[in-house]
């Protein structure tokens, strides 16, 4: 099937040049390992930050490492970050390299005397200037980057004698991105559909919880509010039902990211509740989609993957169509100093 605005070869090219950096990911993890860590600190803000939520959720459940996941602004102001020591092992990313909040965090942590490492596009950013290691790709889907940010995670438990599966889990990625390709081809007749049924409304819900509450948060800020100025609520499953449901009306579009980890049946009560009250209910369940050479204990890792690639990516792009508005077009972001 032909899949609008996507170029294949491109995609499976750099699908490839991705997996081809698992060495040195592996490499800088080894190197991170054998220098010893007390903690894991991760600097990201907006996409990035949510696209290390779910690696964060999946370590959770292997080791007792403190992890932190803090926002890059916000940890130039907070004045707790005792966790900030010269044994955390400090990571961030920014596919630009130019990313002002994480310059200025990165910054801060090399003047307390703490390396930095990290991932950007080449040796050229102004963030790999700055990075203790780095491991350079271009590549700028978000499969992409969480299947980097998961190498290096999983890495470091591996070495901590925490992640033993991690070998078996690494060579199963080399079918990761031909599986996506067919995940959008199925996804596509209704992407078209959704986007025609909704890109126009008023206002739309989105809801999700674990392992896939970073990737709707995502799609609904930094795509549909950022790229096409579309009016979102994104919500976690859990929290729905201590505010957000009473604007739900039988004609409020509701978005359901269903997951395949602990949190589904909070997502199951959300549907529950949605069916019953708006015509508008729209479910997103990973587990209507096949991994190929994948096996299904590795699923839960992959499922922030499936739905970058039915939303934001396949869905953005009818959207695109529908609004007539450009996702490459902003009115503020980068445009000037603020």
């Amino acid at each position: 099937m032909a899949l609008r605005n996507f170029n294949l070869e491109k995609y499976l090219k750099d699908g490839a040049n991705t997996y081809a950096q698992r060495a040195n990911i592996e490499a800088m993890a080894d190197h991170v390992s054998e220098k010893g860590f007390d903690n894991l600190v991760i600097l990201g803000i907006g996409g990035t930050w949510a696209e290390w939520y779910p690696v964060v959720k999946v370590m959770e459940h292997y080791t007792k490492l403190p992890v932190h996941l803090e926002n890059a602004a916000e940890i130039m102001v907070k004045t707790d970050k005792d966790f900030l020591t010269e044994k955390s092992c400090v990571v961030t990313a920014s596919a630009s390299g130019d990313t002002k909040e994480i310059l200025q965090a990165v910054k801060m942590v090399k003047e307390m005397g703490i390396p930095v490492y990290g991932f950007t596009k080449n040796a050229e950013t102004p963030l790999a200037k700055l990075l203790t290691e780095a491991v350079y790709n271009p590549c700028g889907d978000c499969e992409d980057s969480y299947l980097m940010y998961f190498m290096f995670a999983l890495r470091l438990l591996c070495n901590r004698g925490e992640y033993e599966d991690y070998p078996r889990w690494a060579d199963q990625m080399k079918n990761v991105h031909q599986n996506l390709v067919r995940i959008r081809e199925e996804f596509e007749p209704r992407a078209k559909e959704l986007a025609q049924k909704y890109a126009k409304e008023p206002y739309t819900m989105f809801v999700g919880s674990g392992v896939l509450w970073g990737e709707t948060y995502l799609f609904s800020m930094c795509i549909l509010e950022e790229m096409q100025w579309v009016r979102t609520k994104s919500v976690t499953s859990a929290d729905f039902f201590h505010g957000p449901l009473e604007l739900v009306e039988k004609d409020v579009p509701l978005f359901l990211v269903k997951g395949e980890d602990e949190y589904r049946e909070l997502d199951e009560r959300v549907e529950r509740f949605a069916k019953t009250v708006t015509d508008k209910l729209e479910v997103f369940d990973t587990k209507a989609f096949d991994l190929e050479g994948i096996d299904d204990d590795f699923r839960v890792i992959c499922s922030p993957m499936i739905i970058t690639a039915i939303l934001t990516e396949r869905l953005a792009v009818h959207y695109e169509l529908v609004t007539g508005h450009s996702l490459q077009f902003r009115r503020y972001y980068r445009q000037f100093d603020y």
